[in-house]
């Protein structure tokens, strides 16, 4: 008889809302990853958007604003593209992102009026770039990341994971987390669906062949011990399978749809047991029951869409109407909206709540913590009532919870517990924390800039921030391009930065035979012509070459014979062929690496060679003043300190070394530097008391290092890591702002990061991504940004045929005012008072400083404080009844108002000429 059982919600129907209650502007992001573009909670709604360079997310509310549009804010969460998101299902404003910079963050989403400074917790799995991220469904602060080969578990509370499964042997497409939290099914390329137990073991629990095709499939778990997959079958239909666990030699059932492209996202809601099927790139969300009887999945709905999909999401239960019969809404993400498509059964008007379409429903309190569940506990989270008159009140607000401990103290705790107590989940493992909380974070919002008190707390707890950790990058316009550029050397050394630039000219070596040299004004942009131009011909391949830091037109050159050739370019660029240098320094025995300026001392010029020596000389005499020696492999890079004392090497023997060249020829300090073999660069930083070494590790790996100038044989003091590129990091520090840009010779992006002298020391800031590599990135002097646009850095960016300004801007509310607290005095470095020989017979000297401030603008330091103004109005102004008295004293008094206007404001026919009254006819 149950065969033949009528299901309540057979006639579902789905209702999409009019355009005007879509959440709009939201510009979706195209890019194909293997995870979520949308997600929600019962207060937010989070988006993969499309710009920022991919490490954006987006935020919306499900609720209007007063003005009945909805609220959209961005938040730059990562370095890298955002590859999935998910909602903590016990604490509705903690929100994960995982990202192909190989992090996962979490955030505390308080609302939209502030952006979110610092991601609450930083993990980093160290498996490449990561695909997906999602909570387990019973214990809080727990969760689940994929790269795209192994899925790891991790307690949030601590540094390392908690087991790391076995690696598929192709690529992991999803996976899914039983309701109860006690298995995990994967699905694979290889065509394979996984089932694991990660307490019992690291290995595969049971296995079956189950999808038609290796392209990209989706496994999703639903009732007791069933679940779901959906992919292609050998026909290239859409096709979804339901499973049994306890019988996966064969699937329970199968629905073929569409023949199209579209990647299947399934989303099931275990109370009603609906499940809804979205392709992407689709115009239709089919929705199914799931049965436990046969036919095991009926059609309930076909829904046609007015755009097509680019991804969708469930809202959770506990933000329903059930007022008006809403059993599921699903938010449909299309290129410009959110959609929110209510699913209602048709029932007829009534006051009572219908029991019947509404069970109990999961509650918003974790079951037991990361430790207990991993310690082998198995408990079911509490359900709650649908019911309004028992609905919990945090029901659509933040779930009640307790304040946990900081990280600090819950992470020094977690250490006491032994690596292999964690690979043996041994019952005695030390708890996280208290089994009244649900996240394993504070729980509080980030504070408002007046409560001083709360920040210092928050501040402890989460670290260092950095003003400049939304700093962005952008290409000026087109007009600023100098275009059609022909003929670059792609070629030079990895010691060169492909090109240079000084504030009057910008340099680009030419693949042209005899080393020749084009040279370009930044201040004439445009097409060039597509006849030839004049250059500087070397006579020999360019090695090296820079600018005269106290000179704009002189141009120092290394080739290929170990000589240096001295070039004078006239004011206003070359109108004719330069054959002949102004002097040329020889003295090394082999090709030259690179050269360098001295920062205080004009005249002065440091080269390294594949001599192993690295000398000095004085461009006034033409001759060379120093050599020094130590060096016992490749010399990668070199740099003077800002004060000019001393000169730091990195080499490929794996070793840093620090030089006083006017007391010794021999290094003054040795010290481990990169372990890598492949090239690295060095530059000093925090007003030379540190140096920044950016390299590789023994597996390739981008590095940059630390190391204490006074103590180097100590080794670095800090790391990070930056990515995978055959290509060198090549950094520029800025040091007014104490931010470091590093990017490579055919990379698409541009690190940044802000150094500081304590721990974390590495403060990472949004990156920039260009859609196509470049060829050589080069920065220009700070005097030439544009700080009434809070500009702080701005580049050259070469590429094949272009070179295009980019402007780094650190993104602030009241522009009106000169942002003095990220441009203080900058050094007038073009400025010099003492000479080489000077230098050499041991004086020194400094910079002078100038402000960068316009006179006509107020330093924000001193601008008057602006009383804090909500950006939207609650919900209570807007929402709050009236009765029919007070709207029948609002309409009069409007239209007595409108009447005492009459005579102020008269009517358009009274201005109107009219006829005597003679004129009338009887």
């Amino acid at each position: 008889m149950n065969r033949f059982k009528t299901s309540k919600f057979k006639n579902t129907t789905p209702k999409i809302p009019k355009k005007d209650c879509w959440i709009g502007g939201v510009r979706a992001g195209s890019n194909n990853v293997q995870g979520n573009l949308i997600k929600s909670s019962c207060n937010f709604v989070a988006f993969n958007p499309e710009h920022g360079g991919g490490g954006m997310v987006g935020l919306a509310s499900h609720e209007a604003a007063a003005d009945g549009k909805w609220p959209v804010t961005y938040m730059s969460c990562h370095a890298d593209q955002v590859t999935d998101l998910d909602f903590s299902s016990f604490d509705n404003e903690l929100l994960a992102t995982c990202s192909a910079d190989e992090t996962v963050k979490l955030w505390r989403v308080c609302g939209l009026e502030e952006q979110v400074a610092e991601p609450e917790v930083t993990l980093s799995p160290g498996d490449g770039r990561l695909e997906l991220v999602v909570f387990h469904p019973s214990a809080g602060g727990l969760l689940a990341v994929s790269s795209s080969r192994a899925v790891q578990i991790w307690d949030i509370t601590r540094d390392s994971a908690l087991a790391v499964l076995e690696q598929h042997p192709d690529h992991l497409q999803s996976f899914s987390w039983k309701q109860d939290g006690s298995l995990l099914a994967t699905s694979c390329k290889d065509k394979k669906l996984r089932i694991f137990d990660p307490r019992a073991q690291l290995t595969t629990v049971q296995s079956v062949s189950g999808l038609g095709s290796n392209r990209d499939s989706r496994v999703l778990w639903v009732r007791d011990d069933c679940f779901l997959s959906t992919g292609f079958n050998q026909v290239r239909q859409q096709e979804v399978r339901l499973w049994d666990s306890r019988k996966l030699s064969s699937s329970l059932s199968s629905v073929s749809l569409a023949t199209s492209t579209g990647i299947l996202m399934p989303l099931f809601d275990q109370d009603s047991g609906l499940l809804v099927v979205a392709g992407k790139g689709d115009s239709v969300i089919d929705c199914y029951e799931v049965s436990s009887v046969e036919p095991f999945l009926p059609q309930v709905s076909h829904c046609l869409t007015e755009a097509s999909n680019r991804s969708v999401a469930l809202v959770p239960k506990l933000a329903l109407d059930v007022g008006s019969c809403e059993v599921m809404r699903v938010l449909q993400l299309t290129e410009n909206f959110i959609v929110p498509i209510s699913y209602n059964v048709p029932r007829k008007a009534s006051q009572d709540f219908h029991a019947d379409l509404y069970p109990d429903t999961m509650g918003q309190t974790a079951a037991m913590t990361a430790g207990e569940w991993w310690g082998g506990e198995n408990k079911q989270v509490e359900k709650v009532s649908l019911h309004p008159d028992k609905r919990p009140k945090s029901s659509t607000k933040t779930a009640s919870r307790q304040p946990a401990p900081p990280l600090a103290e819950q992470k020094s705790k977690e250490k006491s517990v032994s690596s292999s107590e964690l690979s043996s989940g041994s019952s005695s493992m030390a708890q996280s924390r208290s089994p009244s909380s649900t996240s394993g974070l504070s729980s509080g919002c980030l504070p408002s800039p007046s409560s001083t008190a709360s920040s210092r707390q928050l501040q402890g707890m989460l670290g260092p921030s950095s003003k400049f950790r939304h700093i962005q990058g952008n290409v000026q316009h087109r007009d600023t391009h100098i275009t059609n550029l022909r003929g670059i050397n792609l070629t030079t050394p990895g010691e060169c930065d492909g090109f240079c630039s000084s504030s009057r000219h910008v340099a680009v070596p030419l693949a042209i035979a005899g080393g020749q040299i084009a040279v370009f004004e930044p201040s004439q942009p445009g097409k060039l012509p597509d006849t030839a131009l004049p250059t500087i011909q070397n006579s020999v391949s360019v090695a090296d070459f820079c600018w005269d830091p106290f000179n704009p037109h002189r141009l120092a050159v290394a080739g290929d014979d170990a000589k240096i050739r001295m070039w004078l370019v006239p004011e206003g660029g070359l109108t004719e062929t330069l054959t002949e240098p102004e002097c040329v320094l020889q003295g090394h025995t082999e090709k030259i690496y690179s050269i360098k300026f001295h920062p205080q001392a004009s005249g002065l010029l440091a080269s390294s060679s594949y001599d192993l020596t690295v000398r000095l000389w004085d461009l006034e005499s033409e001759k060379e003043v120093k050599k020094l020696k130590g060096h016992e492999d490749q010399i990668f890079g070199m740099a003077w300190s800002p004060d000019g004392k001393l000169l730091a090497t990195v080499c490929k023997d794996g070793k840093v070394r620090v030089y006083d060249p006017r007391k010794s020829d021999q290094p003054i300090q040795e010290g481990p530097g990169p372990e890598g073999h492949r090239g690295a660069r060095i530059v000093w930083v925090l007003e030379g008391k540190y140096i920044l070494v950016s390299g590789f590790d023994s597996r390739s790996e981008r590095q940059l290092y630390l190391i204490s100038a006074e103590a180097v044989c100590a080794g670095p003091v800090g790391n990070v890591s930056a990515d995978v590129s055959p290509s060198t990091l090549i950094p520029f520090y800025d040091p007014d702002t104490s931010v470091v840009f590093l990017t490579g010779k055919g990379d698409t992006r541009v690190f940044s990061y802000d150094i500081v002298p304590e721990e974390p020391y590495f403060l990472e800031c949004s990156s920039f991504n260009s859609s196509e590599p470049h060829k050589g990135f080069s920065f220009l002097p700070k005097t030439l940004c544009d700080v009434r646009d809070v500009e702080v850095a701005r580049a050259l960016r070469l590429s094949k045929t272009t070179i295009e300004p980019v402007a780094f801007r650190v993104p602030r509310v009241r522009k009106e005012f000169f942002q003095d607290d990220v441009f203080p005095e900058t050094a007038v470095w073009w400025e010099t008072s003492l000479s080489a020989a000077s230098w050499l017979s041991g004086s020194n000297s400094q910079h002078r400083k100038i402000s960068l401030q316009p006179k006509d603008m107020t330093p924000v330091s001193e601008a008057p404080k602006e009383a804090p103004v909500r950006k939207y109005l609650p919900s209570s102004v807007y929402l709050e009844e009236k009765t029919d008295e007070q709207k029948k004293d609002e309409l009069l008094s409007a239209m007595v108002a409108k009447l005492g206007n009459l005579d102020e404001n008269p009517l358009p026919q009274e201005s109107f000429q009219g006829v005597d009254e003679d004129e009338w006819d009887d």
